[in-house]
C-alpha cells in the first residue's frame, strides 16, 4: 500500500507540473498560493471598467488622483481635472485587464523592496499602489506594482513584479503595465494643432500689425504697408504659431500669474478664429486661448477647442511669444554688417 500511495502522489505531482501549476512558498497555510501559469490576475475586470470613477496612484506616501469628469473624459484632480492623455490611460487599464500571473515569488516582507513591492507609503519605496474605485468609493481593483522587466525580444511579453495589498505573496506577472505616479506625466500637453497652410490672416494688438496672404501664397505683413525688410522665416513662424502648440505648465485662470502684455487673432481660410492673450510672470510666458467661428462649418471645431481651452492659462516656451504676438522689432531683418574701417597706414 505504501508503494502504491507514493506512486500515486508522484503521478499527481507530474500531472500538476505538466499542466503548468505553481505552488508558492508561503510562510503560513493561509498564504500558500496555487495558480495556473498565465492565469489572469483580475479575471472579469473588463466589464467592470465602466464603473470606475476614480483612479488613485500612491508613491512614497503621495497620491495622484485621476477622476472622471462631467463630460465623460478623465482629468488630474490636483489640477482642476485638466485632461489626461486618453491613450495613456486606456493603455494602463487594458494592461491591467490583460495582466497574467507567471509565477509566485517571495512572501517574505523583508525581501519586498528587492522586487519593488514594499509599502508604497515608505519614503524610500519604489512601489506604486494602484486602486480603481467606483462612484461610491468602493475599490474595484487594488494592486502594488513593482519593478518592470522590459523584454527586447519580439513576441516576448514584458514582466512586472506585483502584490495584492494585505497579502504577503508576491508575483512575477506578464504584461505591459506602466503605472506613473507623477501627475505631470499624465497631462495631455497639446494645446492645439492648426496647420500653417490654414492661416489666412493674423491681427496683432489693435491691428498694429496685420498679416494676410494671397491665395496659395505665403503669409505676408500687409500693415503697415511701409515697413523695414523682414526675415522670411520669422514671418513663417507667425503662420506656424498654432501648429503643434504644446505647454510646459497649466493653471486655472484664477490661479494663473502674470500681467497681460499682448494679444492677437488668427483666422483660418475656412472661418475659424483663435484669439491669443499673452501674459508675463517674471521670465515666464503664459497664454490663454479662445475660439470662435465665422462660418457654420467651423462652429463644431470652435466649440471643441473652447471645451478644452476655456478656463485655462498655459505656460509656453518663451520663444513662442515672438510668433504669437510679434512686434516689428521681432520680425525685421538684421542690419547688414558694416565694413571694417581700413587700418591706419604705418610708417
Amino acid at each position: 500500500m505504501r508503494v502504491r500511495t507514493v506512486g500515486l502522489l508522484v503521478a499527481l505531482a507530474v500531472i500538476a507540473i505538466a499542466g503548468g501549476w505553481y505552488f508558492g512558498t508561503a510562510t503560513t497555510p493561509d498564504e500558500q498560493t496555487t495558480v495556473a501559469r498565465g492565469a489572469l490576475m483580475f479575471p472579469g475586470l473588463t466589464p467592470k471598467l465602466p464603473q470606475v470613477a476614480r483612479i488613485e496612484i500612491t508613491h512614497q506616501g503621495k497620491q495622484t488622483v485621476i477622476e472622471k469628469r462631467t463630460d465623460g473624459g478623465w482629468g488630474v484632480a490636483s489640477m482642476h481635472d485638466y485632461p489626461v492623455q486618453e491613450a495613456k490611460l486606456r493603455g494602463m487599464l487594458t494592461a491591467l485587464t490583460e495582466l497574467r500571473l507567471a509565477e509566485p515569488r517571495t512572501s517574505d516582507p523583508s525581501q519586498f523592496s528587492r522586487l519593488g513591492v514594499d509599502d508604497p507609503n515608505g519614503v524610500t519605496s519604489s512601489a506604486d499602489l494602484l486602486r480603481l474605485v467606483d462612484a461610491a468609493g468602493k475599490p474595484i481593483v487594488a494592486l502594488i506594482a513593482g519593478h518592470r522587466r522590459v523584454r527586447s525580444q519580439a513576441n516576448v511579453p514584458d514582466e512586472i513584479y506585483v502584490r495584492r495589498p494585505g497579502e504577503n505573496q508576491s508575483w512575477l506577472a506578464e504584461g505591459d503595465l506602466q503605472v506613473d505616479a507623477d501627475s505631470s506625466l499624465w497631462l495631455d500637453r497639446t494645446v492645439m494643432n492648426i496647420g500653417h497652410e490654414r492661416i489666412a490672416s493674423v491681427a496683432v494688438g489693435d491691428q498694429a500689425l496685420m498679416f494676410g496672404r494671397q491665395k496659395g501664397g505665403k503669409l505676408e505683413l500687409t500693415q503697415p504697408a511701409d515697413h523695414p525688410k523682414l526675415e522670411d522665416y520669422k514671418v513663417d513662424d507667425v503662420a506656424r504659431a498654432l501648429e503643434l502648440l504644446t505647454f510646459q505648465e497649466v493653471k486655472a485662470n484664477a490661479d494663473a500669474p502674470g500681467t497681460e502684455t499682448g494679444h492677437a487673432m488668427f483666422t483660418t481660410d475656412d472661418g475659424l478664429a483663435v484669439t491669443v492673450t499673452v501674459f508675463h510672470a517674471d521670465k515666464d510666458v503664459w497664454a490663454r486661448f479662445a475660439a470662435s467661428a465665422t462660418s457654420d462649418k467651423e462652429k463644431a471645431e470652435a466649440a471643441a477647442l473652447n471645451g478644452r481651452l476655456a478656463g485655462w492659462t498655459y505656460q509656453i516656451g518663451s520663444w513662442k511669444e515672438k510668433s504669437l504676438v510679434p512686434t516689428m522689432d521681432d520680425l525685421k531683418a538684421a542690419e547688414p554688417a558694416k565694413p571694417a574701417a581700413p587700418a591706419a597706414a604705418t610708417k
